[in-house]
């Protein structure tokens, strides 16, 4: 079989190619909205994630990087962004397909670093970004139903449902 050539006679492998990676903003309620961040060597915090291997999928890679780096399995997550900003990535040109999730905190492993998401602008690359757009997915979801990521379990009082929306929201109600 013959490689596939386009109008100039390039082949795929004429193209540079960006290193593929997946990222993950886990979201909880503990007193305030926080997200999951995990210690990287250089001893920076950042989100759970890691590099797509040949032949992986973006949600198996996901996957992966929170049973690997957060000790978490089996929670939803759903994609948020391809974020490509060439510069994103001090070790490269790196596009990273970004997830969120939002977990109860008592799913959390009791070992995981929790930090609220009112002070991510110290976490590595682009994640405070990450964590931006899974606060205001988490929002949105939360403005569609009563109580999407069951924060508060099966059974919970109005007033229970009210501090919640004040934690999600970032806002006092009167």
């Amino acid at each position: 079989m013959q490689a596939w050539t386009d109008p100039r006679g390039k082949s795929l492998t004429d193209y540079p190619r960006p290193s593929v990676a997946v990222d993950v903003a886990v979201l909880t309620v503990d007193e305030t909205l926080k997200v999951l961040v995990i210690e990287r060597p250089d001893g920076t915090s950042a989100l759970p994630g890691t590099f797509l291997r040949p032949g992986e999928r973006l949600a198996d890679a996901a996957r992966r990087a929170l049973r690997d780096k957060a000790s978490l399995s089996g929670i939803e997550f759903h994609q948020l962004a391809m974020l490509d900003d060439p510069g994103r990535d001090d070790r490269g040109w790196v596009l990273s397909m970004a997830h969120g999730a939002a977990v109860p905190v008592a799913e959390i492993p009791a070992e995981a670093q929790l930090t609220p998401v009112t002070g991510i602008a110290d976490l590595a690359f682009d994640h405070a970004t990450i964590v931006e757009l899974a606060v205001d997915d988490l929002r949105a979801r939360y403005s569609a139903a009563v109580d999407p990521a069951r924060f508060l379990g099966d059974e919970f009082t109005v007033l229970d449902l009210r501090r919640l929306y004040e934690i999600v929201f970032d806002r006092r109600y009167p």
